[in-house]
Order: C-alpha cells, then structure tokens, then sequence
C-alpha cells in the first residue's frame, strides 16, 4: 500500500507493507501527471516501513526511470536504513540523470529535496 502527497513540484511517496505494481501504477498516474506541468519534479520515497515489493514493481521502475524518464526528474530523495535499498539508490544513479540522495531522516530528505 501505498500515500502519496503532492505539492506543485514534489511527490511524495510512502510506502507501507508490500509494493505491488498496483502501487506502483498509482505512483506512476501521479509522476506523468506532475511531468505534465512546467518546472522541475522531484520526488521524495519514504520506504521505511516498506516490508517487500514485488518482481514486476523492479522491472516496471527499470523501464520507468531508466528508459522512459531518465531525464525528467531533478532531485529524488529516499528514505530508509535499509542496506539492500541504499544500494540500489545509489546504482540506479548511472541510469538517472536526477540527483539521488538516501537518507535515515525523513525530515533531513524533505529539506534537501525541496531545497533549490
């Protein structure tokens, strides 16, 4: 499951128990939407209280980020202390032209991600 709350150029997403392609596929309405509008998006991922995801939520983001939207975003911020999750942040910085940036602080993501 998954909330999602949206600013004029932030979308923050939290993510709650399982993150299924259902989830995902909301995430995504709401990103295409933002991308819409002028102006940079960025994107904040609260995952801490992310328990699993999904096979098809890894390659539904792979084609989102690393081939549709490569260059869309500005800033994506990640929240979580999960080691696995902080790993995959920092590799998927080869394919995404968005600075990354993992924090254990959901208050410290939010100041850089919404910082200029």
């Amino acid at each position: 499951m998954i909330t999602i709350e949206q600013t004029q150029n932030l979308l923050s997403i939290a993510v709650l128990g399982e993150f299924s392609l259902a989830d995902f596929r909301q995430f995504e309405e709401h990103a295409l939407l933002m991308l819409k509008s002028p102006g940079t998006v960025n994107l904040l991922f609260d995952l801490r209280d992310m328990l699993s995801y999904t096979v098809d939520v890894v390659w539904e983001e792979i084609k989102f980020f690393r081939h549709e939207h490569q260059h869309d975003f500005s800033k994506i911020a990640v929240v979580t202390d999960d080691q696995w999750i902080t790993w995959q942040a920092w590799l998927s910085r080869i394919f995404v032209d968005a600075e990354i940036c993992v924090f254990a602080d959901y208050a410290e993501a939010k100041t850089w991600v919404t910082t200029v």
